[in-house]
């Protein structure tokens, strides 16, 4: 009895039958930019906070602890911790606004940190 080195395996291990196409549904592709649009208009629309609220009272209580000390004990309402969300997410987006027009300024679309510091600057924040 004569043995082979090849063995026998199926088909869809190895080539694929010529003339068989799979019928996977294909992925919608966006072109680039097409996207972010859609979010920026999304997210004007929207009125809802854009930072988790747990992880942000985690954030306003330790630097509570690292301000006052150890020994003493703060407890934060529920609704000073919406209160200070609400003035933070206000002063990051109105900051994110004047980054991005000093970008533009400089005949960019991206954001650098300059832009940023620059930002700041003007506003009288050093």
């Amino acid at each position: 009895m004569v043995r082979n080195k090849q063995s026998a395996r199926p088909l869809s291990a190895g080539k694929r039958l010529i003339g068989i196409t799979e019928t996977a549904p294909k992925r919608r592709r966006y072109r680039p930019g097409t996207k972010a649009l859609k979010e920026i208009r999304q997210y004007q629309k929207s009125t809802d906070l854009l930072l988790r609220r747990l992880p942000f009272a985690r954030l306003i209580r330790e630097i509570a602890i690292s301000m006052l000390g150890q020994h003493y004990v703060v407890r934060w309402q529920s609704q000073a911790l919406l209160c200070l969300q609400e003035a933070a997410e206000a002063f990051l987006v109105g900051l994110f606004e004047h980054t991005n027009l000093c970008a533009l300024h400089c005949g960019r679309v991206t954001i650098m940190p300059r832009d940023m510091q620059l930002a700041r600057r003007l506003r009288g924040f050093v």
